[in-house]
């Protein structure tokens, strides 16, 4: 491999071993799991903010007596006001502990990616760019 000059300034030779291949590989496959985690995330995070604005609507209905059609899967079952506000409680309870999961799952992954970023940066310095793109 012959050295690459980058602006005034040589990128010397690395020779890249099997293991920082597999080091590099891991770093891109946890990289696009973190950020299929996080669009999970913001889509659960939009589903309970609709579970709310739901709680919130129906908080506001005066008539006690009327039936609620509440969706589960592909029907529509009709339940009181309370019914239906604890059904949306109990929904929103069940995200709240989905988004804590997976947050979870995204901060166990960026202490894996510290760790790799710290040992292909040790090896390959400026030669590699491990940050993600802000486009």
């Amino acid at each position: 491999m012959a050295a690459i000059m980058k602006g005034t300034v040589a990128v010397e030779d690395v020779n890249v071993t099997f293991e920082d291949q597999q080091r590099i590989n891991k770093f891109a496959r946890n990289t696009s799991r973190m950020n299929e985690l996080k669009n999970e995330i913001e889509a659960k995070k939009k589903s309970l903010q609709n579970l709310q604005d739901a709680s919130d609507d129906l908080m506001m209905l005066d008539d006690d007596s009327l039936l609620i059609p509440y969706q589960i899967g592909d029907v529509f079952v009709s339940h009181t006001q309370e019914e239906t506000q604890e059904m949306l409680e109990a929904a929103k309870e069940t995200l709240e502990q989905e988004v804590k999961g997976l947050d979870a799952r995204v901060s166990a992954i960026l202490q894996v990616l510290g760790d790799l970023k710290i040992q292909l940066y040790a090896k390959f310095g400026t030669n590699i760019n491990l940050e993600a793109d802000e486009s």
